[in-house]
C-alpha cells in the first residue's frame, strides 16, 4: 500500500520550473530514496509533501486521503538546514518541539529520557544548543524529529557532518524504525547509503523524474554483463582462452592469484565463460559485477544533460 502518492506535481517560482509533472509513489513501511543533483527539485517536493508549500497543480495523497494540515502530526521532518534555537536548553527545546507535534509535556519528557540514554546525551539536557558541536546538534534534532513516532519520517541529508560511528548509529535507528512500521523518505547524495538502506528510489533532474523503481531492479536493468573472475594459473593462457567471445577489461596479479574483470560478448552466458576457462585455470571465485547506484546516478544525469543540450541547439 502507498502511504504517499504525489501525482503530476507542477511548481514554479517566477519563470523557474522547480517541478514539472512529477509523480512518485512511496510504499508503506519502506525506505524510499529521493535522489538528484543540487537544484533538481527534491527539496521543493519534500516541502510540498510536508505541507510547507503548495503545488501549482497536481495532488498529494497521504494514506489514500488528500494531503491536509491534519496529516502533519503524522510526519517527522529533518531538514538539511537544521533549525534549533541556539540560546535554548536542549531538554527544554526537545520538549517544546514534541508538544508542537501533539505530545504532552509528561509524555515528551518520559520518551526523551529514553532517547537521551540510548544516544548517551544525558549530560546535554541543561546545555544550550550553541554549546554543542554540529554533530551533537544533529543528534538532538534527529531525536526531536522521531520522538512523536510519526508514520512518515522525511530525512534530508541525515548523515551529513557525522563521524562514522554516529553515522552508523543513526543508520541503525533508521532501519529499526522501518522494521517497526515507519515509512522513511530519504534524500541524500550518499549513494552507498542508498544501496545499504533504500528499497525504492526516484531520481529527479531538471524538475523531472528520470528514473524510478526498486534499487535491486534498477541495478539489474543497468548491468553490463561483466564478471569478476579470480583464479590461480597462467594469466597469459587465461587471456588467450577468452579469444574473441569475451573481453578482458581488467587484470591484476598478486602472487599466484589473478583477479580479472571479463565482459561477455555476442550473447554469451556465464556458463559459456566458465566452460571456456575451466580447462586452463583453477577458479577461486566468480561473481557478476552490478553497477553501483553512484555509477547509475552519474550516467542518468549526464544523459539528461546531454539531451537538454541537444534540444537547445536544434
Amino acid at each position: 500500500m502507498e502511504i504517499i502518492s504525489a501525482q503530476n506535481i507542477f511548481k514554479q517560482f517566477g519563470n523557474f520550473t522547480a517541478l514539472g509533472d512529477v509523480s512518485i509513489s512511496v510504499p508503506e513501511k519502506s525506505i524510499f530514496g529521493l535522489l538528484g543533483p543540487n537544484g533538481a527539485g527534491k527539496t521543493t517536493l519534500i516541502r510540498i509533501i510536508n505541507h510547507i508549500t503548495a503545488p501549482d497543480s497536481g495532488q498529494v495523497f497521504f494514506g489514500g486521503e488528500k494531503l491536509s494540515p491534519k496529516h502533519t502530526e503524522q510526519i517527522g521532518y529533518l531538514p538539511e538546514e537544521r533549525g534549533l534555537y541556539k540560546k535554548m536548553e536542549v531538554g527544554e527545546q526537545c520538549v517544546y518541539l514534541a508538544q508542537l507535534k501533539g505530545l504532552s509535556k509528561r509524555d515528551a519528557t518520559k520518551k526523551l529520557k529514553v532517547w537521551f540514554e540510548k544516544f548517551e546525551m544525558q549530560e546535554w539536557w541543561k546545555k544550550k544548543t550553541e554549546e554543542l558541536s554540529k554533530g551533537m546538534q544533529q543528534k538532538v534534532q534527529f531525536v526531536a524529529t522521531v520522538l512523536h513516532e510519526p508514520k512518515v519520517l522525511i530525512l534530508d541529508e541525515p548523515f551529513s557532518g557525522f563521524d562514522p560511528i554516529n553515522a552508523s548509529l543513526i543508520k541503525n535507528e533508521v532501519l529499526r524504525l522501518k522494521n517497526n512500521g515507519t515509512t522513511i523518505l530519504l534524500s541524500t547524495h550518499n549513494m552507498s547509503s542508498v544501496e545499504e538502506l533504500c528499497d525504492n528510489i526516484a531520481l529527479i533532474n531538471k524538475a523531472k523524474v528520470i528514473l524510478h523503481g526498486s534499487v535491486r531492479d534498477i541495478r539489474q536493468q543497468h548491468k553490463a554483463n561483466t564478471y569478476e573472475v579470480e583464479f590461480t594459473g597462467d594469466l597469459m593462457t587465461f587471456t588467450k582462452a577468452l579469444f574473441k567471445d569475451f573481453a578482458l577489461l581488467e587484470k591484476h596479479q598478486e602472487g599466484v592469484l589473478c583477479k580479472t574483470t571479463v565482459k561477455l560478448l555476442y550473447d554469451k552466458t556465464p556458463n559459456d565463460l566458465l566452460s571456456t576457462i575451466l580447462p586452463y585455470v583453477q577458479v577461486q571465485s566468480f561473481r557478476e559485477i552490478l553497477p553501483s547506484m553512484n555509477d547509475i546516478f552519474i550516467s542518468k544525469v549526464q544523459q539528461t544533460e546531454m539531451h537538454t543540450t541537444v534540444g537547445l541547439t536544434e
